[in-house]
């Protein structure tokens, strides 16, 4: 059975939310950030050398990376669900966003946030930073005005490494004027499954408000 080695209010929620639209059994093992610094505790760190979550457990494989997670369910337990044909269109897009909802739209969320700890220091930056994350948002917008999922109109594993990076940057007031963005969250926010995972996951700062 897949044990999902969960931290609270992390990219491990959409984890539970794809398990549980493929309707399989998992067992969660949970993890709490730590009330002064928000890391993950060490205690992760005896599953998977980099001590982060999400991580997998699955018989004698462990499993750490988002996108290598949600690629190995997919393949062992999927039985075809949510991985379009190979040779078509869809498939290049589920491949694309697959990588780069952390590849490329992360980084500069992640350069925000940190900076932000700098005070004045980081002024210099924030002009750069705001213009990367302006990008990655005009293009994922664009991409949604035309599609109803991230790989065509069905859903697929990469709207399961989408949805974060778009409810984070929700949840931090920067999808204002990003219609398409907006609907596509809330849509995935009403999904049966996904509301089953955050009953399951518990405390998740990202979720429906």
């Amino acid at each position: 059975m897949i044990t999902v080695h969960h931290l609270n209010n992390s990219r491990s929620q959409r984890i539970l939310w794809l398990l549980e639209e493929l309707n399989l059994d998992y067992e969660i093992r949970r993890y709490e950030r730590d009330a002064k610094t928000n890391r993950a505790p060490v205690e992760l760190k005896t599953i998977h050398p980099l001590g982060k979550s999400p991580v997998i457990t699955d018989g004698d494989n462990v499993i750490a990376e988002t996108g290598a997670i949600i690629e190995y369910i997919l393949r062992e337990h999927g039985n075809g669900r949510f991985v379009p044909a190979i040779g078509t269109e869809e498939f290049n897009l589920y491949q694309h966003f697959l990588h780069y909802a952390e590849g490329s739209m992360m980084l500069p969320f992640l350069l925000a946030l940190y900076t932000g700890y700098l005070g004045e220091a980081a002024e210099p930056l924030s002009p750069i930073i705001m213009g990367e994350i302006k990008t990655q948002l005009d293009y994922v917008e664009y991409h949604l005005i035309r599609s109803d999922y991230f790989a065509g109109d069905e859903l697929s594993g990469a709207d399961f490494m989408m949805i974060f990076p778009l409810e984070a940057a929700k949840a931090r007031g920067r999808l204002l004027g990003y219609d398409a963005c907006l609907e596509y969250v809330e849509k995935i926010h009403k999904r049966p499954a996904y509301l089953k995972a955050l009953e399951k996951g518990g405390d998740y700062a990202y979720g429906p408000s």
